[in-house]
């Protein structure tokens, strides 16, 4: 049985992912790497610091910190998500659905603590999340299952009564990690990816979750 829903925030709640591509291409491009939108979605779903730690593996840079970067990809997703951020749709359906059920919901990102509030502020979502957890006060990121674990835990409900929305694979990896059931969003670009199958329930928007859906996924095993 269901008895907690935990929300990714970057691509479930709000169309963020083209954000944090246009970030990465800006300021990387600040230390002489040019990406690419395609190569910025390989890396959808992982902590910016691992993705900058990838990023310098592969081609080394002088300047500027590794620290500095995250920081002003950080800073510029901040900017645009105030400027130009909408909710995805089905978001406000899905959430007033689990208050019908009375299901707890929680959110669990990649994203730092700081964008997470800015998100939740400029929605007017403070209070919608009985508990929220970002990835950057574990020691390891997605793929890692440590942020759901940890989610879990401050909700005192075992990993296995825990559904997950998400939207990348690394966060689904995660998810199924944690032996969490899942609910895959994924963006129209993947749609077609044969690994993003493995969810339990693969959805093209939130519109579409259903109540008879969720029946479906929580007499699942």
């Amino acid at each position: 049985m269901i008895k907690v829903v935990i929300f990714d925030m970057d691509g479930v709640l709000l169309d963020s992912e083209p954000f944090w591509q246009e970030a990465e291409i800006e300021v990387f491009a600040s230390v002489g790497i040019k990406l690419t939108r395609e190569q910025c979605i390989e890396t959808t779903g992982l902590p910016v610091k691992d993705v900058v730690s990838y990023r310098y593996q592969q081609n080394p840079w002088e300047n500027k910190s590794q620290e500095q970067i995250s920081d002003e990809i950080f800073s510029s997703v901040e900017q645009k998500v105030l400027q130009r951020a909408v909710l995805l749709d089905g978001v406000m359906d899905v959430l007033e659905m689990l208050d019908k059920l009375r299901i707890p919901k929680a959110l669990a990102s990649s994203s730092s603590m700081q964008l997470i509030n800015t998100v939740l502020k400029k929605f007017s979502m403070e209070k919608t999340f009985d508990v929220v957890h970002s990835a950057e006060y574990e020691e390891y990121g997605k793929p890692h299952p440590a942020v759901f674990i940890t989610t879990a835990g401050r909700m005192s409900v075992s990993p296995r009564n825990c559904l997950v929305i998400e939207d990348s694979f690394n966060g689904l990896i995660a998810a199924k990690a944690a032996s969490m059931k899942t609910l895959v969003v994924p963006m129209a670009e993947q749609w077609n990816q044969k690994r993003f199958d493995i969810a339990d329930c693969k959805l093209r928007t939130l519109k579409d979750f259903t109540e008879q859906q969720w029946d479906l996924i929580n007499a699942l095993p």
